[in-house]
């Protein structure tokens, strides 16, 4: 819901007024493809939109971009928590998980920052039809990225931002009373797990046999035994993913039924 308050102040500046239940089950219907194909569910967000209250896609798109940077911006500074309040255990866990992947990371950088500098090159001047196409797409997504500086509502969605990623640390945080094991886990411990099992995220679609692993790795850091703290990611994991699965479902159905009236 926090999600469908946001998108709206980034849509409206862009002239468009959506009704508040398409956009909660776009943002739904996301999460569910995300689960299948990953980062798909933006696309699928955006067309969703796009659809049924006559959006452009790519300045829809634009505005989930946008979004997406606030998140990033979040992200980074639950990162930079958890470095300070567990510097040494935290930097020596990542460095020890993620050797063999840094020089990967550092070639699809440098590999990514060429194709897009190509890619401009490419359309900055060109008067082909179809780059000419690209252009006005890459206009309405430039559109819906900037959208974040002309809205009225900047507090508002300020305070939806951090609200959003402040439920999903107390969603992590209310897991640990599940188990005995996990009862006493102090505060830092659950920031180092949800930023952890955040970034093992990207590994594989929505976490399957990754997110409870590298949970579990982290929690055992605490003086947790392996298998409770596996269990605890377990079900973290398991809550999350139902979740995304009963309501993006019933979005998924309910979307054309109702909008079965739209013009």
């Amino acid at each position: 819901v926090s999600r469908a308050y946001r998108w709206q102040f980034l849509l409206e500046p862009l002239g468009y007024k959506p009704r508040f239940a398409n956009n909660i089950m776009a943002v739904l219907v996301g999460y569910l493809v995300n689960l299948t194909i990953p980062r798909a569910g933006e696309v699928a967000r955006a067309t969703a939109i796009s659809k049924y209250e006559n959006i452009p896609f790519e300045k829809a798109f634009g505005t989930i971009v946008s979004e997406r940077i606030a998140d990033v911006i979040m992200l980074l500074s639950i990162i930079a928590t958890a470095f300070f309040l567990q510097t040494k255990l935290l930097s020596s866990y990542l460095f020890k998980e993620s050797d063999s992947h840094t020089n990967l990371l550092y070639y699809g950088l440098i590999g990514l920052s060429i194709t897009v500098f190509l890619f401009y090159r490419l359309i900055k001047k060109s008067t082909n039809p179809f780059i000419q196409k690209i252009q006005k797409f890459v206009q309405g997504l430039i559109q819906g990225v900037i959208s974040i500086f002309r809205m009225k509502n900047k507090w508002a969605f300020i305070f939806h931002t951090v609200f959003i990623w402040s439920m999903y640390v107390l969603m992590f945080y209310v897991v640990k009373f599940a188990l005995p094991e996990t009862n006493n886990l102090p505060f830092s411990a659950i920031i180092v797990g949800f930023v952890v099992g955040g970034l093992s995220m990207a590994l594989t679609n929505g976490g399957l046999g990754t997110y409870p692993v590298f949970v579990a790795s982290a929690i055992t850091l605490y003086g947790v035994d392996q298998n409770p703290a596996l269990a605890f990611g377990w079900i973290m994991w398991t809550a999350q993913t139902i979740m995304v699965i009963v309501f993006g479902g019933l979005s998924f159905i309910l979307l054309p039924i109702y909008n079965r009236n739209k013009a």
